[in-house]
Parts: structure tokens; C-alpha cells; sequence
């Protein structure tokens, strides 16, 4: 199959070459619709992650040094960049994921979104904050924002260009270096991205991109990075967690989910039923916060199988560079293995397969239909781990309490969603999920989207957040810088007794409480 024309040879060699690694070993990066490969992608060793994160920091210490406003100007113009490039930023993550192409335009559009909530945030997040010290009119306390130094991040492969830089973006800002581990699927959108920033005005060696298998750089990196942010499976950021809690620095974690969906007697059939298709089969199933649960009330089951049912089995599924199928690729053919025992295994437990269910070799290596399971019970594996394919269960309930407690009966919190015509009763069903998003009458990008709104996982789902004011507080350490103005805090002054003080103390304390000068 041809690659488009905006990816080039010259383009490949341009964004490839900024990979740390000197070593000459590479990792054949291949067009997912056809196993054909796309270039030889370098590979890092532990030295040349050393070496990096040396870079890095050296040109960190300048970086930190200018004023935001200079370091606004750069991601001003990368959001222009982004803009006029978007063409050929499309391509390059529909090559190497295989997604259809409606969704990875999508994903371009996560790292603009970004920069201009953070344009906006920035100066009030990382500017100084000046507040009443415990003496009034003596003592004075201010709050300043220092940058951590340099950031890890390991940026999944199902949406590499949105986690590679989005989470890059607030790290940046802050006055940090960055050093990305893409996956090596999908190393090639994210590090076009770093090629734009570096046209924007970035200076030469702030952001450092390595690339290998997680097993082999991943404890270098943790090992030298002053912050860690990861989005992947939770045994991974379990692995990842631990060592950087021996280093003892932050980390920010999103990790699995089996998300459910809750759909009320009271809520629009169609527009349930629309909604449904993207919450379960958008980008094949790999979303983070895609849907794999869906529980829908007794009295209306039935009609919404019937429609659901009908809608996915007419879904358009395709490897073409064009807007047309609706779905495309899964990552590989070995995830493709994974999703297939998946459905394997609930058939032989006693599930129904209500449509799909079945590998499509014909259209490429590692299409899958999308699948809409009934009957999956606990025991099976499409039932408790997360599938991260297109594959759904249906399940009727007959109370709200009994939806509520099977959306919450798992290990994972990252995502919900609760449809209902009654907004507040929706609401106040929203409201009893163990989730940190959750949804009424949308799937996930109105939760997603919400730039200014943390977003991240609880239980098994992760630790910490992505976006809103933590999202680039996280990169940062505060720093209380205390003033006293005269010699006041050095207990009994003069001839003062230290009962004498001590009562005084106490008084202060009171006025302190009603007057709230604390």
C-alpha cells in the first residue's frame, strides 16, 4: 500500500535523526494496513539515555532562565505550526497506528487544545503568590513556582501524538526539560511534533526523544528524570510507580479501565444508541476511556440491543488514507491475537456474539470486526480485563442501585457515562460512580476536552492527572520563600519572662483565629 505523499524520505531522516542513539541498532516501523515497513527506527541504550537527560539539563538550566512570556512566544508559534502542518501530522499516525483516518485527525487535534489552555493558565499558575506570613505587617511568605528539572515521559502507542507533546506542553511552560519514550510503533507523529517545536523556537536540546522496548530503557529513564509521567496498563505503572518511588520523585500515572455505561429508562434511544458506537468501537476499541461495560435498563434492553446491534453491524470498516471507513486497524497483529481470545474465551463460557467477532485478514493483517457480546459474566476475560478492543458487553438491569453497584464492581475507575432525559437524576447517578471522569449524555470527549478540569484515574485506573491547574502544578515544586522583616520570632524579648511570653502567645493564637491571620 502508498504511503502518502507528505511522508517522505527526507521527512523520515529529518525527524528519525533526532532520536538519541548512537549505537546503530533500529526497530522496523511498519504501515499498519499492510505489515509493509515504513523506516528503520533508531534505538537507544542506557548511555544514550544518560547522555539525553545530560542535554537536557544543561539546556534546561538556560530554558528556566527566561521569562514566560519569551517562553510563551515559542508555543504560540508551535500552535501555528501545528496548524499548518496538520496534513501531514495525520498521516503519519494513521500510517503507524493504522486508526481510520476521522480519528486521527481527532488526535491532532488534543495538542492545540492544550497549548492555548495553557498559554492562557500559565502566568497566573507560575507566577509569584505573595501571602500573610504569622506576624502581621513583620512576616511575609510567598509561594514560587520552581521547575522540577527534567521529565520523563512514556507516551502510549494508541494515541502518541496527543500523549507525547500534550503532556509535554504544561512541562515545558513550567520552565522543565523533557525527555519522551514513544512506543517504537508509533515514534514517528510524536517525534514530528518535537521537529515543530524545535522550528518554533525551542532551544536545541530542551526536548529529548528515546527510543527502545520499555524493559530495556524504561529504568535508565526513571532513573534520571526528575518527574515521571506515564500512560499505559497498570502493571506496567505499577513497575513504574515503585522505582520512581525508590528515587523519590512524583509520578503521574493513567492506567487500565473497564469503563462502564449506564443508560436510564428515561434516556433518547437514538441518540444513545449513536453515541454507543463511538463509546465502544472509536479508534477500534483503544481508547483509555472507551467503553467495554454497557448496562442498560430492562424495560428498554430489547430496543436498544435491536437498534445497537443493527447500527454496528453497518459500521464501515477500511485501510484507506481518506475519510471514509469508520474504523480502521487495530495496533498489530499480536493485539489483534489478544482481542480475538478474548471473544474466544466468552464464547466458550457461554456468551453470544450478536454481531462480529471475527478477524478480517481480507481487508489487512490486524482488522477486527466490531464485536457486541451478551451473557459475559465475571469468570470470562471480556467480563473483568480490560479488552481494549472493539468488543462490548449488554447487560440488563432492573434498578438503578443494581446499575450503580455493577458499574462500580471492578478494579478500575477511569471513565463513565450516564444517559437519562432527567439531567438531575442523571447527574446524581453520575455522582455515585467510582470513576474520575464520568459523563452524562456524552461518551468521553466532553470529560476529555475540558482542558481547565483535571482528568485522571481512581483505584487500579492511576495516580494524579492530566490537565487543569494540576495538570502543570505537577511539574513543579513549591517553594515558600519567608521574610522577617524584624526580630520578633525568637520567643521572650527583652526582659519579658517566658510565662509573660507565653501568655502573649496564646492571646495572639486567639486573635489570630478571628481575625484569620494564620
Amino acid at each position: 500500500m502508498s504511503l502518502p505523499t507528505t511522508i517522505t524520505e527526507d521527512l523520515l531522516d529529518r525527524i528519525t535523526s533526532r532520536v538519541a542513539s548512537t549505537g546503530g541498532a533500529t526497530w522496523k516501523l511498519t504501515e499498519v494496513y499492510s505489515g509493509e515497513v515504513i523506516t528503520a527506527l533508531p534505538q537507544s541504550s542506557p548511555a544514550d539515555i544518560e547522555r539525553a537527560f545530560a542535554k537536557a539539563r544543561e539546556a534546561q538550566k538556560v530554558w528556566a532562565q527566561w521569562p514566560l512570556k519569551k517562553r510563551m512566544k515559542v508555543f504560540k508559534k508551535f500552535h501555528s505550526l501545528l496548524l499548518e502542518n496538520n496534513e501531514t501530522v495525520v498521516d503519519l499516525i494513521q500510517a503507524e497506528s493504522g486508526k481510520a483516518r476521522r480519528m486521527a485527525f481527532e488526535e491532532t487535534c488534543d495538542v492545540p487544545m492544550a497549548v492555548s489552555h495553557y498559554l492562557k493558565r500559565a502566568p497566573k499558575l507560575l507566577g509569584d503568590v505573595k501571602r500573610a506570613g504569622p506576624v502581621p505587617m513583620i512576616t511575609s511568605s510567598t509561594e514560587i513556582r520552581q521547575p522540577k528539572g527534567v521529565i520523563g515521559i512514556i507516551a502510549p502507542w494508541n494515541f502518541p501524538f496527543a500523549t507525547g507533546l500534550s503532556d509535554a506542553v504544561p512541562a515545558l511552560l513550567a520552565g522543565n526539560a523533557v525527555v519522551v519514550k514513544p512506543d517504537n510503533k508509533t515514534a514517528l507523529s510524536p517525534l514530528f511534533g518535537v521537529d515543530l517545536l524545535y522550528q518554533a523556537g525551542l532551544p536545541e536540546g530542551l526536548f529529548q526523544v528515546v527510543c527502545g522496548e520499555g524493559p530495556d530503557i524504561g529504568p535508565t529513564l526513571i532513573d534520571n528524570a526528575n518527574y515521571v509521567m506515564f500512560t499505559g496498563s497498570t502493571a506496567t505503572g505499577r513497575v513504574i510507580g515503585q522505582r520512581a518511588g525508590q528515587n523519590l520523585i512524583g509520578v503521574c500515572l493513567e492506567l487500565g479501565g473497564k469503563n462502564p455505561m449506564i443508560v436510564l429508562p428515561d434516556a433518547n434511544i437514538d441518540e444513545t444508541v449513536t453515541a454507543a458506537l463511538f463509546g465502544a468501537f472509536g479508534n477500534t476499541g483503544q481508547i483509555c476511556m472507551h467503553i467495554e461495560r454497557m448496562y442498560i435498563h430492562d424495560s428498554i434492553y430489547d430496543d436498544f440491543k435491536t437498534r445497537f446491534v443493527k447500527a454496528a453491524s453497518e459500521l464501515s470498516i477500511g485501510a484507506a488514507y481518506n475519510f471514509e471507513p469508520e474504523l480502521g486497524s487495530l495496533i498489530s497483529v499480536d493485539h489483534k491475537d489478544r482481542v480475538a481470545s478474548h471473544v474466544a474465551d466468552a464464547v466458550e463460557k457461554g456468551a453470544t456474539v450478536l454481531t462480529g467477532g471475527r478477524e478480517r485478514p481480507d481487508i489487512g493483517p490486524a482488522f477486527f470486526e466490531p464485536t457486541i457480546l451478551e451473557g459475559v459474566t465475571k469468570d470470562m476475560l471480556a467480563g473483568s480485563a480490560e479488552t481494549f478492543g472493539p468488543v462490548v458487553g449488554l447487560y440488563p438491569y432492573t434498578t438503578v442501585d443494581e446499575a450503580v453497584a455493577l458499574a462500580n464492581d471492578t478494579d478500575y475507575g477511569l471513565n463513565a457515562s450516564v444517559w437519562g432525559g432527567d439531567l438531575k437524576n442523571a447527574i446524581a447517578v453520575a455522582r455515585r460512580i467510582e470513576s474520575g471522569n464520568v459523563n452524562v449524555n456524552d461518551i468521553l470527549a466532553t470529560a476529555y476536552a475540558s482542558k481547565g478540569t483535571p482528568s485522571g484515574g481512581v483505584k487500579q485506573s492511576g495516580v494524579g492527572a492530566r490537565h487543569g491547574d494540576q495538570g502543570m502544578l505537577k511539574y513543579t515544586d513549591a517553594q515558600n520563600l519567608a521574610v522577617l522583616k524584624k526580630q520578633v520570632m525568637g520567643g521572650p524579648q527583652g526582659k519579658q519572662t517566658y510565662e509573660g511570653y507565653r501568655k502573649q502567645t496564646l492571646t495572639s493564637l486567639k486573635v489570630m483565629r478571628k481575625t484569620r491571620l494564620r
